[in-house]
């Protein structure tokens, strides 16, 4: 993709990916300071014109594409999601919440997870022992510096308990923030320009080596725009370090389906990559 690049964050330190050709950061460029800047795309761009390639590292030393930002998420942003809400709600009157959310201009937006919360590419999320009904849901993730610009993307699993919320949705932060709670990654795709509006989203999840469910959805059919949400977010707040927004999933397993110990979750956002969890 022109006028792109991939940034990853592993053990051995921060890394760009130009096309097909690796390059190793300095150790000066810390990967909380460069998530931080509004000139990201240049400002990398700079750093590894006067960089040797070097080998890509091993995928296992992926980490979570996260600093010290907070995540935060939107919901009821596809017309999916607004359907799937309102048939696990087990009241009529939490029926017409999400309905109401969805035809609404104010966004829902929640809390989701602190950096320690968060797991990277090939790391386990977990599902809540108190739960019996537990997703992943895929959805394209923002990074957003301090001032609230957009300056890359990543892939995000907000893994959710569905009959938690379903009971009442003032539970809704029990079904969503616990720990492992959240995957991010492979990496940040940092770029300026706004991703197309056909960038699919994909998932797939196996069980013992066999495809259980898939599902895809795109852009286009998300009823908020990304520029809204992130203004909604930064209304009355204040970001220091930045934040990561997941723009909520257009992706929704019907019941009963539900992860179990061992599952494997595969999200793939196209232009950015694969992020896989699996599940204990």
């Amino acid at each position: 993709m022109a006028g792109s690049l991939k940034l990853y964050r592993t053990t051995g330190g921060n890394f760009v990916e130009r096309g097909n050709t690796w390059f190793a950061l300095p150790g000066a460029a810390g990967f909380e300071v460069l998530t931080r800047r509004d000139d990201l795309l240049p400002h990398l761009t700079g750093i590894i014109s006067a960089l040797t390639p070097t080998a890509a590292p091993d995928p296992h030393t992926w980490l979570a594409p996260i600093a010290e930002q907070e995540v935060w998420a939107a919901g009821v942003t596809y017309f999916r999601s607004r359907t799937a809400r309102m048939q696990e709600s087990e009241h009529n009157t939490a029926k017409h919440f999400y309905d109401l959310v969805y035809n609404a201009e104010r966004p829902e937006l929640f809390f989701k997870a602190t950096p320690n919360r968060v797991v990277g590419p090939g790391g386990n999320v977990r599902i809540r022992q108190d739960s019996r009904w537990n997703v992943p849901e895929p959805e394209l993730a923002l990074l957003l510096t301090p001032t609230g610009k957009i300056v890359g993307y990543t892939v995000g699993n907000d893994v959710s308990s569905r009959d938690i919320e379903g009971e009442n949705p003032l539970y809704l932060p029990q079904a969503k923030v616990y720990d492992r709670c959240c995957g991010l990654g492979p990496c940040i795709l940092v770029q300026d320009d706004p991703l197309p509006d056909d960038t699919t989203i994909r998932l797939t999840i196996q069980r013992a080596g066999a495809v259980i469910f898939e599902g895809q959805t795109k852009l286009a059919d998300m009823k908020r725009s990304l520029v809204s949400l992130v203004q909604y977010l930064f209304r009355d707040n204040v970001f220091p370090k930045g934040a990561i927004l997941l723009t909520g999933t257009g992706i929704v397993p019907d019941a009963p389906m539900t992860l179990e110990r061992g599952d494997e979750s595969h999200i793939n956002i196209s232009g950015i990559g694969v992020l896989t969890n699996q599940v204990i």
